[in-house]
This record gives C-alpha cells, structure tokens and sequence, in this order.
C-alpha cells in the first residue's frame, strides 16, 4: 500500500509529491482514498521513487482495470442516431462489403437500399457468390397489414409499392445461389427493421406515421453471447422461420 510504502521510505507526502511532480494534496487524495488510482505514468514514477511495484503500491488494480476493459453487454451499442438517414451511407457502404457469412435485410420494404447504392445487386451477387448468406425478410404487399400501414402513413408512395419495387430487383438478379427472400406478416416485423451483417446490426424501432428513414437507428456490435446482439437476432430467426418463401427469387427459395 502507498501509506506503507512511504513509511518505509522514510518519506513524506510531500516529499513524494516534489520527486513525482504533482501537488501535495493529490497525495494525500491518494493516500486517503486506496481505491483512487493516479495515471499510469504517474504510477510508475511513485513506484520508482519509492522503490516498489506498482501493484505493491495498489493491490488489485489491475483485475479492476480488466474489469473494465471486458467486452460487456452494455458495449454492444456502438451508437445510436434520432433518424436512420443520419446514418451515413458509407457506413453502410462498409457493412456490406465488410460482411463475408451473412447479409440479412429485414426492412419491411428495403426500398431505401436501393435508392441509396445503385450497385447493390452486383454487390450481393458476389457476396453470395463467395458464400455470403444473403437474406430478405420482407413484408408482404397484398397483405391487411400491409394495407393498414398505408393508411397510416397517407404516402404517394406506398408500403406496397415500395416492396414490389425491392422485389423488381431481386427478381432482375436472376437465379443467385445464396440467395433468399421471404414474406412476413408479421406486426413485430412492420414495427422494427433489422439488418444484420456478419457480428453487426443496425436495428430501426418504426415510431410515428412515418416511414423508417424518419425513426431512430441503433447500431450494435456483438460482444458476448446471450447479449442484446443475440437476443435481437433470436427474433429475427424467429420471423425468418414463420414467413413463407418469396418464388422467383435467389436460388430457388
């Protein structure tokens, strides 16, 4: 301990504090309070002054600072935005191509995907193509649920629209192997969007009578098994093993 280690320097707190170089009252913070810890440089110039270790000086620091640094289930939030399009389109640029075992796309409509990279289909092409898993859970057009957000939201463009639009272009790539597309119709899925791509998710809680660009987007990275990253994929599994498959698209799902 520093107090001890003082005493058996012959030293005083102030003396202490001249050869190190902080103020007096820093060491007698330190000296009253074990748990407070100085800068690592300013530790290792105490245990030099005073001839100890720096774990002699405060036991247990290190397992404390460990501790701390341990991929836990509150770091699997990277950040979070007030508007999905906040979100950067290079940041989705490098999510896609980042991602080698699994794209999943679980937008109700994924309308926006194609709007905002005109070269997606090339880009899961080769990511199926190199044994990417590529996934679209999509809701279905023709569905009352479906028809019920339409009415909420009162857009030109509607919900059925936009999802015939994303399976235009899934339908245009043509047979692709690794491939997948499937109709939901369920309510958790019309109220959350996620899109899954390798260890990362940026999830979209829908609120308002808006469209998805206009509701908040979480992006999490996994961290530990059984955190939010795998709970939040559980559900997706979940909605992928209730829907039905979409014909004419991918490899023959």
């Amino acid at each position: 301990m520093l107090r001890d280690a003082l005493v058996e320097a012959g030293m005083t707190a102030m003396q202490l504090a001249r050869k190190v170089g902080v103020a007096v009252k820093t060491v007698e913070r330190w000296l009253a309070d074990p748990g407070r810890v100085p800068h690592r440089e300013t530790r290792t110039r105490v245990a030099e002054v005073l001839g100890v270790s720096v774990d002699a000086l405060w036991p247990g620091f290190r397992d404390a600072l460990l501790r701390t640094l341990q991929p836990g289930y509150d770091r699997e939030l990277v950040a979070m935005y007030p508007f999905r399009s906040m979100f950067p389109l290079s940041g989705w640029a490098g999510l896609l191509d980042g991602a080698t075992e699994r794209i999943i796309l679980g937008g109700y409509t994924s309308y926006f995907l194609w709007k905002d990279h005109p070269r997606l289909p090339q880009r899961l092409q080769a990511k199926a193509a190199a044994g990417c898993q590529v996934r679209f859970l999509l809701g279905d057009p023709d569905s009352e649920l479906t028809r019920q957000r339409e009415e909420i939201e009162q857009d030109p463009l509607t919900v059925s629209m936009r999802i015939r639009s994303t399976l235009h272009r899934l339908e245009k790539m043509g047979p692709t192997p690794g491939l997948e597309a499937r109709f939901s119709d369920s309510p958790a899925h019309l109220s959350a969007s996620f899109f899954i791509l390798d260890d990362q998710m940026l999830y979209t809680p829908h609120i308002g009578d808006g469209s998805g660009d206009e509701s908040p987007l979480f992006h999490f990275r996994r961290q530990k098994e059984d955190g939010v990253f795998d709970r939040f994929c559980e559900h997706v599994d979940v909605l992928w093993g209730r829907a039905r498959p979409v014909p004419d698209v991918g490899g023959g799902s």
